[in-house]
């Protein structure tokens, strides 16, 4: 098999069905399981936090919400520079490097709770190595992007993404299980005994990290040896950075953060929410659920916005997701109250559910958009224009899909800090949950007036 693709035109189909498919179809099913992992390492505080203070690491609220939140700010900061970075090494080199590196993250966090003299610096130091996983996101669906016909990329892409944010909720699904048992402990370390309901029991906060250790490493083995480089992908960033000139990249940063900030914002707070406004609830018991859904419906966002467009697919959803913040705000604590666990759950779990099907519209509308624009630039000028105008578009969507995922990844920081923020000024959530409905109105507003009304600029 050749590593490098020197030859690659997914848009013939005669190429595509030859060969082109098999080959995208085996890069995609490579890079879903990477990408797993990668979100459920980046991810991993969200749970790891709550587990803390019962084995008696002694942080107050804010700083644990800091634990919760830091992954977000070091692994959107990260996406900045992933963004790049497959035109420039090449997707199965980028894809196995940026994997492996997991390892350091999820060892450390392993070794570390180990040791009730751990200082809290160094758990920060270890939630901002968790944001490498974050990174990952940002290469992953540049990479995957390459490989797929236009006709198929909101698919492809949602299959790459949905499958991929499968990790948070499995993360905080298995890791609350895993602690509980001493299955790696003759590898692991001894319990930590903590107490729980008033009966002293036994967890392994450690293999919260060391869970995830095998399977990383096989993983960056199946990218170096299964995954292809495609030459015609190769840009620098000088090439890449015409992006920043182009006003729909920014646009679409703004759109995704409603999306995808939200998505991954709610899965790193929601533990710590649900633990503060609901003392008597255990939220590792329901926390994987929203993440859960929100990664299944991915694909049927991207699928939805094949089928019916883009714009239009994200502009009702944006408007669902503003009803759905009312609807948790309707069932939170409110003066003396103890307001209602399984309305606000159920509230979280609509908002997980269209921040997926948001996510997979708005990826959906990226190679579109830009597609339409060198097209229209190069319309008239020949045949080789014309071919030329869809490299540079394939190149600047692959681009900017990794950009706006650095971009939106923030929401991983400011969501949980927000909520910590707005507990710790006004005794409630409220003034963030408010903040949260006026963006998404911004949202709704951008994406009509650019996208979905009769004379948008691009319509798609």
């Amino acid at each position: 098999m050749a590593r490098v693709l020197t030859t690659w035109n997914p848009e013939d189909k005669e190429f595509w069905e030859k060969e082109g498919k098999a080959i995208a179809t085996r890069n995609l099913w490579i890079s879903i399981p990477a990408l797993f992992l990668a979100f459920a390492v980046w991810m991993v505080w969200s749970i790891v936090c709550v587990n803390l203070p019962l084995i008696g690491f002694k942080f107050d609220a804010n700083k644990l919400f800091w634990l919760a939140a830091l992954p977000g700010l070091s692994g959107a900061t990260l996406r900045i520079f992933y963004s790049f970075m497959v035109p420039i090494f090449g997707g199965r080199k980028w894809t196995a490097i940026s994997t492996a590196t997991l390892l350091i993250p999820a060892m450390g966090i392993g070794f570390a709770v180990r040791d009730l003299n751990t200082s809290y610096s160094t758990l920060l130091i270890l939630a901002l190595l968790c944001g490498f996983g974050g990174g990952n996101f940002a290469s992953s669906m540049a990479n995957i992007s390459f490989f797929f016909p236009k006709a198929q990329k909101g698919t492809a892409l949602g299959l790459n993404a949905g499958l991929g944010n499968l990790g948070v909720s499995a993360m905080q699904f298995i890791v609350p299980l895993i602690i509980t048992t001493g299955v790696f402990s003759a590898l692991c370390g001894d319990p930590q005994m903590c107490v729980i309901k008033g009966e002293v029991r036994p967890i392994w906060l450690q293999n919260a990290g060391f869970i995830w250790v095998p399977f990383i490493a096989l993983s960056s083995l199946a990218a170096w040896f299964g995954m292809n480089d495609i030459a015609s992908a190769k840009a620098s960033f000088k090439d890449q950075s015409i992006i920043f000139r182009r006003k729909h990249n920014w646009l679409m940063c703004w759109l995704y953060l409603g999306t995808f900030g939200s998505f991954i914002g709610y899965s790193a707070g929601l533990p710590l929410l649900t633990k503060s406004q609901f003392p008597g609830i255990n939220p590792t018991q329901y926390a994987f659920l929203g993440p859960l859904v929100g990664a299944l419906v991915r694909p049927v966002g991207g699928w939805l916005a094949d089928k019916l467009g883009g714009a239009r697919v994200t502009f009702w959803n944006f408007i669902i997701m503003a009803a759905a913040v009312f609807g948790v705000l309707s069932f939170l604590p409110h003066g003396g109250a103890g307001g209602n666990f399984w309305g606000f759950l159920a509230m979280f779990i609509l908002l997980f559910a269209t921040t997926g099907i948001g996510n997979g519209s708005t990826f959906r509308m990226i190679p579109v958009i830009f597609l339409t624009e060198r097209q229209r630039e190069a319309a008239g000028k020949g045949t080789a224009a014309e071919e030329q105008a869809i490299k540079d578009a394939n190149k600047e969507a692959a681009a900017v899909l990794g950009f706006t995922s650095a971009f939106a990844a923030y929401g991983g920081f400011f969501i949980p800090k927000s909520f910590g923020s707005s507990i710790s000024l006004t005794g409630s959530p409220d003034a963030a949950l408010y903040g949260f409905v006026a963006f998404y109105v911004s949202c709704i507003a951008l994406t009509w007036w650019f996208y979905a009304r009769k004379s948008a600029e691009v319509p798609c």
